[in-house]
């Protein structure tokens, strides 16, 4: 690995350090109620939330929080639980019932600290009455497979729960809410984020029927027959409900990409951001992303060499073929591409929750000698696209990000450092 791609792998780094729970929760932390202090959270970073949250809190605290299967951090007073992510499982279904259990036994003068971060609307899974577990994997892998978008798979999800989109909100009336909540979504919907379990839902039945629609998916039938039920539909704005409920978001994705930004124009870098919020196929993405590289390295806009391109959002991928990998693999799989071995263009792309799709990596990297690398291990970068393979192609290429677990959980990441080849590079060895 050269220092350009070390450099590049410090930025990740330094986007997920501005957005982990130490760093961010202690500031927004309420004055304990009079009654009981309980903690109710689910996402990839939600258990170590509760570990920031229990470090700092004077008082008696209780509470149950889930989290993805190898995000469990130990916890005092605050119960831990893990549970599949992406496609959920029984674990979900038994620790969001215990949620709820818990939700109910809160009463006037009471306190309920709602910790939410990615991952919870996969965790939180009870499914809705007349629903089993296998309809709501059914259409989650459906959806996942398809390109469906986080805002549209979630208004799916929510109208499949008995906990989320409102629903955990409404158990634990009439006590006060107060949900601190890490963003993983693009513009920072409050009702995406782990699907809202404490907000009201702005989006219909109707909604989830039409995304189903859209990616054809016609069954399960029960679940079909539910969205058609308005009986079904989740607590939505302007209730009174709602008067005892706090929100605060406590980390973004913008804020993870001023991080990167910054640590970039200390090293003599111009930067620019192309947003915070990129949504659609990875793959396609990628390709907009070259182009804008190679305008700034050949005609020298929108800025000048040596450069820093940064991106945010969550894209997504539609299965075609058989291989293994995540977004973030394969928009570096399509950037490498596009680019060809192009000088002076380095790129990352990773997952900042340390896991890109159900691998055990964070994403990949790239330099101007990737190309030529996979061609002399006689290795078709396109073809390996064409399959979805993106994780089997770099990890022949030694390039995965192997970061682990960060425990926070602010979208994807993505840097693409672009030097001019004719002057001497900024980063060498």
């Amino acid at each position: 690995m050269d220092s350009a791609s070390r450099f590049l792998i410090s930025l990740f780094e330094q986007a997920v350090k501005s957005a982990q729970p130490r760093y961010c929760l202690p500031g927004h932390l309420p004055p304990p109620a009079k009654g009981r202090n309980v903690v109710l959270g689910a996402g990839k970073a939600s258990a170590e939330m509760a570990k920031v949250l229990e470090n700092h809190w004077q008082g008696p605290l209780e509470g149950l929080v889930v989290t993805r299967y190898g995000h469990r951090v130990a916890c005092e007073t605050i119960e831990i639980l893990e549970a599949g992510h992406p496609v959920p499982d029984e674990s979900g279904v038994d620790a969001s019932r215990k949620m709820l259990e818990l939700a109910r036994s809160l009463g006037p003068g009471d306190q309920a600290i709602c910790l939410i971060s990615g991952g919870g609307s996969a965790l939180l899974t009870l499914p809705a009455e007349g629903l089993s577990l296998e309809d709501k994997q059914s259409v989650t892998n459906s959806l996942l497979g398809c390109g469906a978008t986080i805002h549209q798979i979630n208004a799916v999800r929510k109208h499949l729960s008995a906990i989320k989109g409102g629903r955990l909100a409404e158990a634990c009336a009439p006590a006060s809410i107060l949900t601190l909540a890490i963003s993983d979504v693009p513009r920072d919907d409050p009702e995406v984020i782990g699907s809202g379990p404490s907000v009201p839902d702005p989006s219909t039945l109707g909604d989830a029927l039409n995304v189903l629609q859209h990616f054809d998916i016609h069954e399960p039938e029960s679940v079909i027959r539910h969205l058609q039920q308005p009986s079904n539909e989740t607590p939505k704005p302007g209730g009174p409900s709602w008067e005892h409920c706090r929100y605060q978001l406590i980390a973004k994705p913008q804020q993870s990409l001023d991080a990167a930004a910054e640590a970039g124009r200390k090293a003599g870098l111009n930067v620019i951001i192309l947003g915070d919020s990129l949504e659609g196929e990875a793959r396609e993405t990628a390709i907009v992303h070259a182009g804008i590289a190679r305008q700034v390295l050949r005609h020298r806009q929108p800025l000048l060499p040596p450069a820093l391109i940064l991106s945010g959002g969550e894209t997504s991928v539609t299965l075609k073929g058989t291989g293994k990998g995540g977004p973030n693999t394969e928009f570096i799989l399509s950037l490498l591409c596009e680019l060809r071995g192009e000088p002076g263009i380095h790129a990352i792309a990773c997952d900042t929750d340390g896991i890109d799709g159900s691998e055990d990596n964070a994403g990949a990297w790239i330099s101007p000698r990737s190309f030529t690398l996979a061609e002399s291990l006689d290795l078709d970068p396109q073809e390996f696209l064409v399959q979805n393979d993106s994780h089997g192609f770099f990890q022949m290429l030694d390039s995965l990000v192997i970061s682990g677990p960060t425990l926070t959980n602010v979208n994807d990441f993505r840097a693409i450092l672009v030097q001019d080849p004719d002057q001497p590079p900024r980063f060498q060895g």
